[in-house]
């Protein structure tokens, strides 16, 4: 599953566009896009509207833009640009030819800006940043006009003019919209739509000093694009009106429709970009690429596929309700799918050694074992098994609880495509009494893990020919955040977990880790997913980051309906 064949035809949106193209709405054109603004990078919440967003264009024969709604100089970055377009790119998105900015409209945003003035539906307005909040009022009081508000059109013109020239220092004037400032919805009272702000842009260099707000740019950038359907999430719905207002007053002959849907919310999960760089930018984490980070890039580091992703969206649907994913369904796709393309490995993350005291020392053998047991076309690999092996602490206990089955003083137990053993002896640290290795004895009848005359056990161990042992480090994450909703926090970063990375240094690994590559996924056998990280891993020091356990709670979730 790419972002090309992701199923979004039944869904509200689609009905809407039914009914449009059967309209004749736009000629029965569909034409979409994603505008991210540059200013960090792209998380997970990101990919549910551009997955819908090109997702609806394919699937109605349309058209998609990447536009970046560059706007605010200050907080945006050519890192950004090019990080977004990577990870937009990595999810299976083609926007073809049609790559856009808001930058590019900059002269048009102007000269629609001195259109309103004309029609005295914009002024330009002196009062302070603060001072506009305060007169703005509140959800139950209306706001107070401003003393500039009914300047002519003519000295508005001329100021805005000198506005652009430079003639005003930074937060001395801005343009706003003349519209309602007793309306119900905030959005309409007044907004600020140009300030001046003398900063070099990423783009235009120091062509400009004044720079217009989001809110006035996105709709008209959309209109100039073409774009028919401007599906966005809930957070916007309340902008629709200011849109539709700019877009009227500025006699757009085809505004472009909005559609709002539930935005992506994830359990035990922070998604927002503003938070997410206090993160960075304080050292709490490695970085926007830090696989427990939920961006594209670290999802990506982690060893997440785009199909994965792809999957999760598909499977929670469209919605006009916002709600809070349990962050085990993400975790449920992602198993799904590495588990039909991650080839099956044997690494020993907490070695304990075992000596095999009846079999030939010096002697080593070669064992097939599966390298997928779901896809028989990725054949078996060579093994090798010799004398001493190293095989997992926790796979051994000399005093057992109930239910237990693994290797124990003596108890047969399989190793994974090799023989039965049998626990014969414990040899311990003298001065700790910790247990340094085990005895054990083999049945040579049981080659490739079965028994001709038919005796099971219940135990099954994954297991690293200690000859052959290949050192490895494996990074074990869990959720970044303890609190399921760390946003409800005054402070989020309160919540977080500081036990969500350990990193596992002496593990042993079979032979095969040789020819891993960074980003290759496997499976490592009853431990979990795991993958080459793209930035640490080198072949004489080969790094993985665990991708999801092997436990999977949310198809528990599901059985119990």
């Amino acid at each position: 599953m790419t972002a090309k064949n992701i199923s979004l035809l039944d869904n509200f949106i689609q009905n809407i566009i039914d009914e449009d193209k059967k309209n004749k709405r736009y000629q029965g054109r569909v034409h979409t896009r994603f505008p991210p603004e540059p200013n960090g990078y792209l998380h997970i919440g990101h990919t549910k509207a551009i997955l819908i967003n090109y997702g609806i264009a394919v699937a109605n024969g349309g058209k998609f833009n990447l536009r970046f709604d560059d706007t605010n100089p200050i907080k945006e970055e050519e890192e950004f640009v090019e990080a977004i377009k990577e990870d937009v790119a990595w999810l299976g998105v083609d926007w073809e030819d049609r790559l856009f900015f808001a930058s590019d409209y900059f002269q048009e945003l102007y000269d629609y800006a001195e259109e309103l003035i004309k029609k005295g539906k914009a002024y330009v307005c002196d009062l302070t940043s603060e001072m506009i909040k305060e007169y703005r009022g509140t959800l139950t009081e209306p706001g107070t006009e401003s003393p500039y508000r009914n300047r002519s059109m003519d000295e508005n013109l001329q100021l805005f003019r000198r506005m652009r020239a430079g003639e005003f220092p930074n937060g001395s004037r801005v343009l706003r919209a003349k519209i309602d400032m007793s309306s119900p919805n905030m959005n309409m009272r007044d907004p600020v739509i140009y300030r001046i702000m003398k900063e070099p842009h990423h783009r235009t260099g120091d062509e400009w000093c004044i720079y217009p707000m989001y809110d006035y740019a996105h709709p008209i950038s959309d209109a100039l694009e073409g774009i028919t359907h401007s599906l966005c999430s809930l957070e916007f719905e309340d902008n629709r009106p200011l849109y539709d207002w700019f877009l009227e007053n500025l006699n757009c002959p085809e505004p472009p429709r909005q559609i709002e849907f539930a935005r992506l919310n994830i359990s035990y999960t922070v998604l927002s970009k503003r938070k997410l760089r206090e993160l960075v930018e304080g050292g709490y984490v490695d970085g926007w690429d830090d696989p427990r980070m939920p961006t594209i890039c670290g999802l990506r580091r982690r060893g997440i596929t785009p199909e994965a992703i792809a999957r999760f969206c598909e499977s929670i649907g469209v919605s006009k309700s916002n709600s809070i994913v349990d962050v085990a369904q993400l975790e449920h796709a992602i198993r799904e799918d590495l588990n039909r393309r991650a080839k099956r490995i044997m690494v020993v993350l907490r070695p304990l050694r075992v000596v095999i005291e009846n079999y030939p020392s010096g002697e080593t053998e070669e064992l097939e074992i599966e390298n997928n047991p779901e896809d028989e076309s990725m054949g078996k690999r060579k093994v090798p098994f010799s004398r001493e092996i190293y095989i997992e602490q926790d796979d051994f206990r000399e005093s057992p609880p109930k239910k237990f089955f693994r290797l124990t003083p003596g108890r047969e137990v399989r190793l994974k495509g090799a023989y039965y053993i049998t626990c014969n002896k414990v040899i311990k640290n003298e001065k700790t009494g910790e247990i340094e290795e085990v005895r054990c004895s083999y049945d040579p009848e049981t080659r490739g893990g079965w028994s001709a005359d038919g005796r099971k056990v219940r135990g099954t161990l994954h297991w690293v020919s200690a000859n052959h042992a290949v050192e490895v480090e494996a990074r074990i994450y869990d959720r970044l955040f303890s609190a399921e909703n760390p946003e409800e926090h005054d402070d989020f970063k309160l919540s977080l977990n500081k036990d969500s990375l350990e990193a596992l240094t002496g593990c042993v690994a079979e032979p095969e880790v040789k020819k891993v590559e960074p980003e290759d996924r496997y499976q490592f056998l009853r431990q979990g997913y795991f993958c080459a990280d793209k930035k640490d891993f080198t072949k004489e020091k080969p790094v993985f980051n665990q991708v999801v356990p092997l436990r999977d709670t949310w198809a528990r979730i599901k059985a119990r309906g």
